[in-house]
């Protein structure tokens, strides 16, 4: 059943799309929560580098970093999976079966890597890392 150019799509196939949407949600609600570890964690062992003047301790500081940034990386990859398979799933003529949640079809070689180096993440974890850079560099 069409309504112009439109489909109509079924109750099955909006509810598909409610459960990949509420992953996508979740994915970005996670990557939030990451951004905001990794800022306080990084604060922290800045803080502590500063106030006791030991570029050791801003060293190990490195190691959050990018230990979160790809983590983060991670959950930016999953969320574009995901929206790859929502779109499948919401075209008319998919062939992806009711309720399957499988995004094998989207992966891509190297997608946590690209992913880490997109934009929002770089800027990010790069300030991060420069910041950390110079505590490690000035501090002592």
């Amino acid at each position: 059943m069409t309504t112009g150019d439109h489909p109509v799509l079924d109750e099955g196939r909006i509810k598909h799309l409610e459960l990949i949407q509420a992953v996508v949600a979740r994915m970005g609600t996670h990557s939030f929560l990451i951004k905001g570890w990794s800022l306080t964690v990084t604060g922290a062992l800045l803080a502590f580098a500063v106030g006791d003047s030991d570029a050791s301790v801003a060293l190990v500081g490195l190691v959050p970093i990018v230990a979160f940034w790809f983590l983060d990386a991670y959950f930016h990859y999953q969320q574009r999976l995901f929206r790859r398979l929502y779109d499948r799933v919401r075209r008319p003529d998919t062939t992806v079966e009711p309720f399957a949640m499988d995004v094998a079809q989207g992966r891509e070689p190297a997608g946590v890597l690209k992913a880490a180096v997109s934009p929002t993440l770089s800027f990010f974890y790069g300030g991060l890392l420069v910041t950390q850079a110079f505590a490690v560099l000035f501090v002592g």
